[in-house]
């Protein structure tokens, strides 16, 4: 194959003619058509594993890593965690219990979770209790989240009403249990959900208030730097009366749903790039259609089918890995530009964050690229091989 001779031709019909402008316009709509598609690609693709992260962040510390549940009422014991410290000494544990309850502050209503823990172990498990916990608590002493605080109109010192499902007899009826805490901390997940609903004290409370046995937990909390691994060797210690499960479980619909919209999100994204693909092959058709008597000159002198073939499928190839390349940059660029300034600004009591996150997988980027690829390999394809068919004879003829 003649190389030197594809090569002079590629440049010739690369640059602008100004007898048939319409061509070369449509190979530029084609060249920023896929450009933007692939920068759009890539920054939506860099959002959606950001928000996915974030939430997968916040979720992993307020859910834990694993949690052993009790199937049957006082399975999980102080005996159970003094077996599981000893036989994995590499993981953290914290043991709880918990009560639903209501919060009441003047006529305001919430519900949430009341949790019974020892102090110094959930602050190894939780790093945002742990930034909370500034001081042993007092008698009757509760953590709760800053938004519920803020709602609420109290800060630290400030009484609040706790409310428990425990009924006690009050003259000829019966009343729910109720107590007034001290507001010893306050705390920030980023998660709302969570923030307004989780609530810390001693066990030493539960004890007082709901006649708990200091022995029995309602579960423990387990901190894994590998929990999908850990989970499986904790499982076999475990007897059948306990069960195990991961922070990923807890919130398996959650996450599938995500990964199904961004699914959907590169789906919908990629025909942009195969629109623009169209132009492609519309630009080449109309070049192949009007360098007829040249390809069928061409030809005549020898020129084999296959270099035509080549010429015009370089052709395509060029517009579109230019604009690949283009977009990948502007991509990239895109992403360093909304992660360095605060352009778009979130919610924060809605998304946890109030930064854009990007963090774009290279999985993802490897996607983007080889379907941008595949689009513009095969819509280069096609023109090519027409112009590799023109009849030579019939076209000089009719010239």
């Amino acid at each position: 194959m003649n190389r030197h001779l594809v090569n002079t031709l590629v440049k010739r019909y690369l640059r602008f003619d100004p007898e048939h402008p319409f061509i070369f316009l449509s190979a530029i709509l084609a060249f920023f058509g896929i450009a933007i598609g692939v920068t759009v690609l890539i920054i939506a693709m860099a959002i959606m594993n950001g928000m996915e992260k974030e939430f997968e962040k916040r979720l992993f510390v307020m859910n834990y890593p694993l949690t052993i549940y009790p199937k049957v009422r006082g399975a999980v014991d102080e005996d159970l965690l003094e077996t599981l410290e000893n036989k994995f000494l590499d993981l953290k544990f914290s043991p709880y219990m918990q009560a639903q309850v209501l919060v009441r502050k003047e006529s305001t209503l919430k519900g949430g979770l009341l949790f019974g823990i020892d102090p110094e172990r959930e602050k190894e498990v939780n790093p945002v209790f742990a930034k909370a916990y500034t001081k042993p608590f007092e008698k009757y002493g509760v953590i709760i989240g800053k938004p519920l605080a803020r709602e609420l109109g109290i800060e630290k010192g400030d009484k609040i009403m706790f409310l428990f499902s425990r009924m006690e007899p009050a003259g000829l009826s019966f009343m729910p249990l109720t107590k007034r805490f001290v507001v010893e901390g306050l705390f920030r997940s980023g998660l709302n959900a969570y923030d307004e609903s989780y609530y810390y004290t001693t066990f030493r409370t539960f004890e007082k208030i709901l006649k708990r046995d200091k022995r029995e937990y309602d579960g423990i909390h387990i901190e894994s730097k590998n929990p999908m691994r850990d989970i499986e060797l904790i499982r076999s210690e475990l007897p059948s009366s306990v069960g195990i499960m991961g922070w990923w479980q807890q919130n398996g619909n959650f996450f599938a749903a995500m990964q199904m919209e961004k699914r959907a999100l590169f789906i919908v994204l990629m025909l942009i790039i195969l629109i623009a693909s169209l132009n492609i092959v519309s630009s080449l058709l109309m070049t192949v259609m009007n360098r007829r008597k040249e390809v069928a000159l061409l030809l005549s002198l020898g020129a084999s089918r296959k270099e035509i073939m080549q010429l015009f499928f370089r052709l395509g190839l060029i517009i579109g890995v230019g604009g690949i390349v283009v977009g990948t940059v502007l991509g990239i660029g895109g992403m360093e530009l909304l992660g360095s300034f605060d352009i778009i600004s979130l919610p924060e009591d809605v998304y946890g964050t109030s930064r854009l996150p990007l963090d774009l997988d290279w999985k993802d980027f490897a996607k983007i690229i080889a379907g941008a690829l595949f689009i513009t390999l095969f819509s280069s394809l096609y023109p090519a091989k027409k112009a590799s068919q023109i009849d030579s004879l019939n076209v000089l003829r009719n010239e």
